[in-house]
Order: structure tokens, then C-alpha cells, then sequence
């Protein structure tokens, strides 16, 4: 089956299908290294990372690029505000934005190109679009003419009138029209600034993207460009003009937007008390898992509303999947019990429960009703492991954890349980053979209260789940 992704650009649901198959290009908006890295970059991170996790499961072979942005009015605005120097300001949170990746169980892109490593390719850029027209050169830097760009608005759906009304647009005389974007800004005298053809300065946001896409991932047409909602105006539609006007073919050949995290209902802001780092979600609940769940279910291209209530019910979910793991890692056959085989059927089961989360999958990554399959397996799978049934349930596990692996879980490890358990156990079976079941029962609660573990009986064996 094929996969269909919804195309912002086309406002559509497309069949995915790469430029160079099986070769996949996708670049994300990175980080502005400011400030410490919130929930919804943790979103945008972690959504974007299952589709290049889902698509080489898919068998394509994917090259990732995620950009940091570490010079920009934001970055100069706090060094001045916090008193360090700029470097020092983005050496720190580059650091900690590496830190969080690592707590959210996230791979770095293929490559993570900063913007102030790559300006003379965007100075060289720049030129190009003045000698084609595009741009031009004021007192305060160099502008893109967005009038010049016929299908500019084609991605916001916008008019360029309509974009007018409704942008707020930095006031500057010495541009031609309001809506007009800076590709270059000639820096203040204690500004960071680097030398150009006019004058000592630093790239716009927005060229950043565009060349060091392009550069890194070596094509002039993206398979994939990818980011939050909130950037597809102005600063995707300024990427695809200063983009398309320089190299006359497409940018990008899918637009995936994701919707935004608000709080309780609210956006979230530092003065309104809702900041949540993801330093501080994984520092609270020790588990990253519980974000990404809580993210799961909800469709990438939606909003999603973030609770404590909703968390403490990702909690319930997670455990579900432990609880199925520990009912394997520690189920046994009791002595003198017979193995039971069924396994081309229930096999068979398990297979089709693992194609409709592909089905899903391939339906936009529809992360939620795919979830909704893995929730479907550990029921099927548990019941194979009350029926004693291990050859399946094994299998079972082993497709349960290929699929965790897409949305970047792991399954729970293995506590190796003590030998003295053994002769408890053997004692309470033995005891049950007898018909003596009370001293049975308190064999079961002496095992639960010593080695920290719920019994539960099997047909012919016996599995724990950790307290």
C-alpha cells in the first residue's frame, strides 16, 4: 500500500512519492538558541522524528537535515538582557537543546547546520537574487521584492493584500512595500555583524533555510520540508519566493505542518506561569515516554491542549505495555506441564493486527488509531500468554517492540528476579495440587510482599508484573 501525506501546499492528501526513490530528502525548522527548549518544540522534535523513523521502517532511505538558528534579533535581544556575550548565550542552549534530544530519546538529523557557518552560501545567494531582480539593496540591508515573486501566497493561500491586513511587519522606510523581507540587516555598532558586499551585517531568518536546506541535503527540490504551523506565514512563503525566484523549480515537494501545544487551554508564555521545559517534564515525571504518548494521541496536523489530567492517563497507558512485558519476561511453565502450540493462527492474528497499524500509518501517520492497534496487539497477546501459548506470545512481543521502536519507545527492561523465588513457587503449586489452596494464597502474598511483584496464574504457568 502506498503512503498518502496531506500537502499543505496543495491543501490535499497526496500519494508520497519521492523525487529519487528510495532516497527521501526532508528538512525541519530547528531551534533558535535563545532560551531553554519548551513542550512544543519537544512536539515538533518528536513528530517529525517518527515520520523518518516510520518511512525508513518503510524501507526508504532517509536523509534528515534540522537547522539551528544561533544569530538572530531574538539571540542578540537576550544576550543583552542576561548580560553575556551572544556565542556564550547559543554555546549554552545548544548544549542543553542537544541534552533534551537525549532525554526525549531523539537522534540528531543527519546533519545540524548552523546558520552563522554557512553565511557566505547565503551572501552568495542573496547576489543571485539581485542580479536576477528579486532583491534589492537600502541604507538598513538588502529586501526581497515579494511583488516580483507571481505565486507568492500560493502556500498561506493568501493575497498579498490580504497578507497586508493581517501580518504585523517590522516598520522600515527604506522598503519598498510593508510585506518586502529582510535577506540581509546591517548590523548596529555592538551587534554581531559579518562583512558583505553592503556592508557589515547578518542574514534574515529567512535565508537561512532556504540555502542551508538545499546545501545539505544537495537538491533544489526537498522531498519533504517540515515545521509547526505558526511558520507557514511569513516565513515558509518567504523560503519558497527567495528559493523558486533564484533557482526557477520547485522547493519543496510536500509541506507537513504540524498544529500547536497550548496549556490548559492557553498559550503557553513565561508571564502567564504555563512554561513547561522539557528539562522540567522529564526532571517531574522521570519518563519521557509520558510526553510522547500524551503526543500520540493526537493527529500531528491538529492542536493539542496539554493537562495534568491528560498525562496522568498517558501514565495508565504506558503502564498497559509494561505490564504486557513483564507478563512475558517473567511467565514460566510450572514443572510437569505441557507447552502449548498454536502458532500459525494465532500468528496470522498478530500479523493482521500489525498491518492495519501500517494501514493507519500510511494514512497521513495517523499516529492515533495506530496506537490504537498497539493497544489492540498487547490485548490479543495477553490473552496468548493466559492460554500459556509462548511460541505466540514471543512472536507477539517481538512485533509489539518493532512497532514501540517507530514511535521511540523501548520495551521495559528485565528486573532478573531472585532463585529463592523458584522453591516459592514450586511450593504453592505443589500446595494447589493438594487442594490446600489457603496455604497456597499465602504462599502468593508472601511472593507479592518479598520480591515486590503481583502473582497471576496462567493455564499451566505462572507470570509476575512488577509492583
Amino acid at each position: 500500500m502506498s503512503i498518502y501525506i496531506y500537502n499543505s501546499l496543495s491543501r490535499k492528501k497526496e500519494e508520497f512519492i519521492p523525487l529519487s526513490s528510495p532516497t527521501v530528502n526532508i528538512y525541519t525548522c530547528g531551534v533558535t538558541v535563545y532560551d531553554e527548549s519548551h513542550i512544543g518544540h519537544a512536539r515538533s522534535l518528536y513528530l517529525f522524528d517518527v515520520i523518518r523513523r516510520y518511512l525508513k521502517y518503510r524501507g526508504f532511505d532517509v536523509r534528515f537535515v534540522r537547522n539551528i538558528t544561533d544569530i538572530d534579533d531574538k539571540i542578540i535581544n537576550r544576550s543583552k538582557e542576561v548580560k553575556i556575550d551572544w556565542k556564550d548565550l547559543v554555546k549554552k542552549y545548544i548544549q542543553r537543546y542537544y541534552e533534551d534530544l537525549e532525554a526525549l530519546g531523539i537522534k540528531k538529523g543527519d546533519c545540524e547546520p548552523r546558520a552563522t557557518e554557512n553565511i557566505a552560501d547565503m551572501i552568495k545567494h542573496i547576489e543571485g537574487l539581485i542580479n536576477k531582480g528579486y532583491a534589492y539593496v537600502t541604507e538598513s540591508g538588502v529586501y526581497f521584492n515579494v511583488r516580483k515573486f507571481k505565486d507568492y501566497g500560493r502556500l498561506s493561500g493568501q493575497s498579498i493584500d490580504q497578507m497586508k491586513n493581517g501580518a504585523r511587519i517590522d516598520p522600515d522606510e527604506t522598503k519598498h512595500d510593508p510585506l518586502d523581507f529582510a535577506l540581509w540587516k546591517r548590523s548596529k555598532p555592538d551587534e554581531p555583524s559579518w562583512e558583505s558586499p553592503w556592508g557589515a551585517g547578518r542574514p534574515g531568518w529567512h535565508i537561512e533555510c532556504s540555502v542551508m536546506s538545499q546545501k545539505f541535503l544537495k537538491t533544489d527540490t526537498l522531498d519533504i520540508h517540515a515545521g509547526g504551523r505558526d511558520l507557514i506565514f511569513p516565513h515558509h512563503e518567504n523560503e519558497i519566493a527567495q528559493a523558486e525566484a533564484l533557482i526557477g523549480k520547485p522547493f519543496a515537494k510536500y509541506w507537513i505542518h504540524h498544529g500547536l501545544l497550548t496549556i490548559n487551554g492557553q498559550k503557553m508564555a513565561k508571564s502567564a506561569g504555563n512554561f513547561i521545559t522539557i528539562k522540567d517534564f522529564v526532571e517531574k515525571y522521570k519518563n519521557s515516554d509520558l510526553l510522547k504518548l500524551f503526543f500520540l494521541t493526537t493527529h500531528y496536523s491538529h492542536p493539542i491542549d496539554y493537562t495534568e489530567e491528560k498525562i496522568e492517563e498517558t501514565k495508565k497507558q504506558k503502564n498497559f505495555f509494561y505490564e504486557f512485558f513483564d507478563k512475558v519476561n517473567y511467565w514460566r511453565l510450572l514443572d510437569g506441564r505441557e507447552r502449548k502450540i498454536y502458532f500459525a493462527e494465532d500468528k496470522a492474528k498478530v500479523d493482521m493486527i500489525c498491518e492495519i497499524f501500517k494501514d493507519k500509518m500510511d494514512d497521513d501517520f495517523n499516529t492515533p488509531q495506530a496506537l490504537a492497534c498497539l493497544f489492540d496487539l498487547v490485548d490479543y497477546a495477553s490473552i496468548l500468554v493466559s492460554s500459556d501459548k509462548e511460541d505466540a506470545f514471543r512472536y507477539a512481543k517481538v512485533r509489539l517492540e518493532e512497532l514501540l521502536n517507530i514511535f521511540g519507545f523501548s520495551a521495559k527492561p528485565t528486573k532478573e528476579l531472585p532463585v529463592e523465588i523458584n522453591k516459592m513457587i514450586s511450593e504453592r503449586d505443589q500446595s494447589k495440587k493438594n487442594k490446600d489452596f489457603k496455604k497456597a494464597d499465602i504462599i502468593r502474598k508472601d511472593i507479592e510482599n518479598q520480591f515486590k511483584v503481583f502473582v497471576i496464574d496462567t493455564g499451566n504457568g505462572i507470570t509476575f508484573i512488577e509492583k
